[in-house]
């Protein structure tokens, strides 16, 4: 049963309702008329006919009392999230591998709760240290965290930041020194690494991230802005992938980097850091320029690579692959020509 406000003319009625099934099909009967709505509510009927009614249902009974302020309120904190990434970031060795960087260092609190608890905000709200502190903190049930402060968490920023020993240089990209968060990227690959495993095609890409108010005074150059924010300064950021999309390493450069100067350095740092021996190099056109192939091509051992290029605009490519004997031939992507009247053709 249910209640129904029925319009007739000017007026408004309020009536009970039954629903029940007739022969198999769903009816409707009016068990009792109430009267007008605005009756009923002017003079406090229709409320103290629901609180009676209330009175017999537990479930209103809560929801009246914790009106009134008769109940206590107690504060609901969320889980599920934080259960599955503890569960990756314990299975995919981070917590280890944190633990034993900062192991007989007396920061005072745990480094470790300090960077998964930065690096859970940005999965899950991509915000700044400043803004998981607080009401974002409160909501989530994450072991460990109460105790951090604001100053905490910029301590762990600047602790995977911090820059090696001279001696420990070595294999480092001429735009950047080494720092803790190449440790953490070489220690989680050898850890997954076994007899037979080893990197045989690697992605490699490039962006742009720009600054905004005072940021940036060590890496933010004015640069080719991938984000259309030319008037910022802004730095580059380049990852690495292997054939299964797992994430290798990052590096980040001053934001005059071009695209064209990142790629040798990182096949640099895999075969010095990563032991990788043979290796196949696949980037966009942005990172082609007769310096870049020549390098790769004078690197030994050799190097593989597939570079993306404008197939008009590159003479190479029309020299060694459009005139070439060897068979070749053009693929179109489906797609829906009615959104697409001009479809990208692949050769």
């Amino acid at each position: 049963m249910f209640f129904r406000v029925k319009t007739v003319g000017s007026n408004s009625y309020v009536q009970v309702v039954e629903s029940y099934r007739d022969e198999g099909r769903p009816r409707q009967r009016v068990l009792l008329t109430l009267g007008s709505l605005d009756e009923l509510r002017e003079s406090g009927h229709l409320d103290s006919l629901l609180a009676s009614g209330s009175r017999l249902s537990e479930t209103m009974l809560v929801l009246t009392a914790h009106q009134r302020g008769d109940l206590e309120s107690t504060p609901s904190r969320r889980l599920g999230s934080v259960l599955v990434f503890e569960r990756l970031w314990e299975q995919s060795g981070c917590r280890e591998v944190v633990e034993r960087l900062v192991d007989g260092r007396k920061f005072g609190f745990s480094m470790e709760r300090a960077v998964f608890f930065t690096v859970l905000h940005r999965l899950l709200t991509s915000g700044s240290d400043r803004a998981a502190l607080g009401t974002w903190q409160e909501d989530y049930e994450i072991e460990g965290i109460d105790s951090l402060q604001l100053h905490q968490l910029y301590r762990a920023m600047a602790f995977l930041g911090e820059e090696l020993p001279e001696d420990e240089q070595a294999g480092a990209t001429p735009f950047s020194p080494r720092c803790v968060k190449d440790q953490v990227e070489e220690a989680l690959y050898r850890r997954h690494q076994d007899l037979f495993s080893g990197l045989e095609l690697v992605f490699f890409d490039t962006t742009s991230i720009y600054f905004e108010g005072e940021g940036g005074e060590t890496l933010g150059q004015h640069g080719h802005s991938k984000d259309h924010r030319p008037d910022l300064p802004q730095m580059v950021v380049g990852i690495a992938l292997d054939v299964a999309g797992r994430p290798l390493c990052c590096e980040m450069w001053p934001g005059n980097t071009t695209d064209v100067k990142t790629l040798v350095p990182v096949i640099e740092r895999m075969r010095s850091k990563f032991r990788v021996g043979e290796i196949c190099v696949m980037a966009d056109r942005g990172m082609v320029s007769e310096s870049t192939i020549t390098a790769l091509e004078a690197m030994e051992p050799p190097v593989h690579y597939i570079l993306g290029v404008r197939m008009r605009r590159q003479k190479e490519v029309g020299e060694v692959v459009l005139k070439s004997r060897k068979p070749w031939k053009e693929i179109t992507p489906e797609r829906e020509l009615s959104k697409d009247p001009a479809p990208l053709k692949v050769k």
